[in-house]
This record gives C-alpha cells, structure tokens and sequence, in this order.
C-alpha cells in the first residue's frame, strides 16, 4: 500500500453475520429469514451476530476477513480514538420464537472480578411482535433478594415475581446491567450491546434438552448482581434532524432511527458507526456506492467518506466516546 492509499478515507464495510442456533438457541426459529430473507442455518435460528469480535462468533466482511482482522490492519482509523482493543460493542438481530431464559448480566467490576470479561449492558428495538407479546423487564415492586433466593431454589416459583411488560414494533428497551429479563415468544429484535458474552440465568421455564438435561443455571451469580429497583418503560425518542431520532443517548453507546431519511452524514473521526437497514437502503460516496438490503449491517469506518444516505428504515448504533 503506498502513502496516497494511506491517506484516503476507508469504504463502508458490509458485514457478514456470525449465527447462533440449534441446540443454543432452543427458542429460536425462522423469523431472521421470514422478516429478512436471510439465509439461516436452520428452524432454530435464535441469533445473527452482524458485528460481532466474541471469539468463535466472529462477523466478516465480503471477503471473508473477521473484524478483528480488519482491526488489525486499519486499527483505529477504522475504530476510532480507544476503540480498537477490546472492541466495544456487539450487534445481534434476535428471533424470539419461543421466550429466552430468565437472565441477568453483570456489571464491568463483577464481570472483570468474576469473569475476567467486560460487563454486559444492551438495548433492544423490537422489530416485530405478535399480538400480546411481552418482555420480562426487571422484578415486581416490593420483591426482596431473599424472596427472589427462595423462589429462584423452588423453579417454577420465580415467575409470580417477575415484571411482565407488553410490546410493539418500533419501541425501544434499556436493560442496563443488573436488570433481570427475558425476551418472550413471538418477538423478533435489534439488539445493541456491550462486547460481551457473560449471562447468568435465573430460571428456564422446565426446558430439557433432547437428552433430557435441563440448562445450566447460575442462581448465586445471578443473585449477587441482580437489581431489585429497575423499573422502566419504553425508552423516548427525540427528533434531531429530518428523518432521523435519538432512541437512546447512554453510558455505552448511542442509538439512532433513520425513518425516510436521505441525506448527508458525515464520518465521525471518534467512533465508528454501525449502520443497520431495515428497509433496502442506498450509501452514496466519492467513486462508491453500496446497496444495503433490509436485515443488513455497515461498519462506517471512523476514517471514512462522507456518505448520501437513501434509507426508508435504519438503525445507527455508535460508541459513547465517553468511555474511549
């Protein structure tokens, strides 16, 4: 590579996903190809990893480069300033056909204590939802550590203490650290993340696997870092230019909505940006172009073009630079 191609600007990189399925996505099934066409290993498709540097799970490009070997040779021109290594974020679209377990994730000092890992917050956009369907979102009021103890020990007992909240396309949900959930049957979702794979479960509704062996569980883990006083809705959206909302602005990272958007959006020279369609988009930029199907992930390099923005549906996720 000579100085004149150091220099220019990094392309948009479309990525490939990285899936979860079969035996560990027992909920899974066939909505990833039904909303989205994609070509999923099989009817127990729970997850499609679209930026992903977990190990073994790894997203790739066109040419088949995992991102961390794309970190590794653009390094913070594609990352931006601190954001190279670890990786910060992990964006996943989730197909909920039967509910996930009941879990909890901890937070950066306990995941580091215990785990040697960084912690786990998330975000999701429901993208889908069957009439009725719901969230398990935090614990009922009044609930104590030892009565959450006691009916976690009994199984099926947990339930009654569990927060249940009702969804819709388009809303989005903070579960910051510490909160306990579950995404529930008939749900598929736009999953914003910390980099991080540690889940502590509570509870797995009696599920057995073909052998009859129920999940592993993780009670003490679970109890020791679970919040008994998150209670939350819906998150608000904001308006901040044509076409295009603020859905959350918090500790790790930001997220955006592109509704009927087209436009200039320039590179942000602190952070990369992930650019998700939800509906066929367009990416316009010096001698590019990019066509973006619906279900489909962009890596924008932080060293990279400015871009024309054609797009119906999207979501933007970014790092908060706060924490580079």
């Amino acid at each position: 590579m000579n100085e004149g191609e150091k220099s220019m600007p990094l392309s948009p990189i479309r990525m490939i996903p990285a899936y979860r399925f079969g035996a560990a996505t027992p909920w899974g099934g066939e909505g990833l190809r039904v909303l989205f066409g994609k070509a999923i290993p099989d009817a127990r498709t729970g997850e499609s990893l679209e930026v992903s540097a977990i190990p073994g799970l790894e997203s790739r490009d066109e040419e088949g480069h995992p991102l961390s070997e794309l970190i590794d040779t653009y390094g913070e021109r594609l990352t931006g300033p601190g954001f190279a290594r670890p990786f910060p974020l992990l964006l996943k679209l989730l197909d909920a056909r039967d509910t996930l377990s009941v879990q909890v994730h901890p937070d950066d000092a306990y995941a580091a204590r215990a785990e040697h890992k960084m912690g786990k917050t998330e975000a999701w956009h429901i993208l889908s939802a069957a009439p009725g369907a719901e969230l398990v979102y935090g614990i009922r009021s009044g609930v104590t550590r030892a009565q959450l103890l006691e009916a976690s020990q009994r199984g099926a007992a947990v339930e009654g203490l569990l927060r249940r909240v009702k969804v819709k396309a388009g809303e989005t949900y903070y579960i910051p650290a510490g909160t306990v959930h579950a995404i529930g049957g008939g749900i598929v979702l736009y999953e914003i993340q910390q980099s991080s794979d540690v889940t502590y479960r509570f509870y797995d509704w009696g599920r057995r696997d073909r052998d009859g062996k129920p999940r592993e569980l993780h009670l003490q883990k679970a109890l020791d870092v679970a919040r008994l006083d998150f209670s939350s809705g819906a998150a608000p959206e904001k308006a901040i230019a044509p076409g295009r909302q603020q859905l959350l602005d918090q500790e790790y990272f930001g997220l955006e909505r592109f509704t009927h958007f087209a436009g200039a959006l320039a590179a942000d020279p602190r952070r990369f940006r992930l650019l998700t369609a939800l509906a066929d988009c367009r990416l316009q930029w010096e001698d590019g172009d990019m066509v973006l199907p619906a279900g489909h992930t962009a890596l924008l390099p932080a060293d990279g073009y400015a871009l024309h923005v054609i797009a119906p549906a999207a979501l933007l996720a970014y790092p908060n630079v706060k924490n580079a």
